[in-house]
């Protein structure tokens, strides 16, 4: 059984951040799988009590970090749409802005990424309190898709898929309900550019490409601007990154 809100008021404590630090250097060791509280108090000098005392059972610290890995990421895709917006950028290169962003965080921590993108871990099941976190990286990419709409930059698609809607009600009110024609499978569109966004991060972290493309972040901007066709949004590849490190 999951207790995590019970032992939410230790999240604050010194104890409880050295925990999950140490937690994070076995996450890349061991694998989620592999982690338990006693490998974390083994590693990081702890009595076992103290860290039951903060994360009574393992799915508690692993969805402390489940939500530290999301809240990471979205607000590292957040910060990087904040400084495009201000800079008067298009929605299109807000998106490219974002993703960039987005695969610079995965590189960065990808620990953390594969325990929120990898293979599910086993006999573990993400609580609710997860879902806020969870929901920041699509409601970046909701965002600039909804102010595209508004602003008129959506080419209409050459044709609308039929059918009822295929997407729940709350991935719905995410983007802000469903559009007007010809734009009334927009919501379903940006699922795939998520999902598509998503599924080439996990190739080129877990090393997929390396040996097939020849500039590994070249190709994702590219990725990003094929899949951006499928909402109607024009992404311009060449589009100058901000000034930061590229990963590989």
């Amino acid at each position: 059984m999951n207790t995590f809100g019970a032992s939410a008021m230790g999240e604050d404590s010194g104890t409880a951040a050295a925990i999950k630090v140490t937690a994070r250097q076995l996450l890349g060791k061991l694998g989620a799988g592999g982690l338990s509280l006693d490998a974390v108090a083994d590693a990081g000098g702890f009595a076992v009590t103290d860290v039951e005392a903060v994360f009574p059972h393992r799915d508690d610290l692993l969805t402390a970090l489940v939500i530290d890995a999301y809240d990471g990421s979205g607000a590292a895709m957040e910060q990087a749409d904040q400084h495009a917006r201000d800079a008067g950028a298009s929605s299109g290169a807000r998106l490219l802005a974002v993703t960039r962003a987005l695969r610079h965080w995965s590189f960065d921590n990808p620990a953390e990424f594969t325990l929120i993108y990898g293979s599910p871990v086993p006999e573990y099941h993400a609580p609710p309190t997860t879902v806020p976190a969870a929901s920041r990286t699509p409601a970046v990419l909701a965002g600039i898709v909804r102010s595209a709409l508004e602003s008129g930059e959506l080419t209409p698609p050459r044709r609308t898929l039929p059918g009822p809607p295929l997407l729940l009600p709350q991935a719905v009110a995410l983007f802000g309900g469903v559009p007007e024609a010809p734009f009334v499978d927009l919501v379903e569109r940006g699922m795939v550019l998520w999902s598509n966004i998503i599924g080439l991060l996990i190739f080129q972290v877990f090393s997929r490409t390396h040996d097939s493309v020849r500039d590994e972040s070249a190709f994702f901007d590219y990725a990003v601007a094929v899949s951006a066709e499928a909402v109607g949004l024009t992404v311009r590849a060449d589009e100058p990154s901000a000034p930061t490190t590229e990963p590989r």
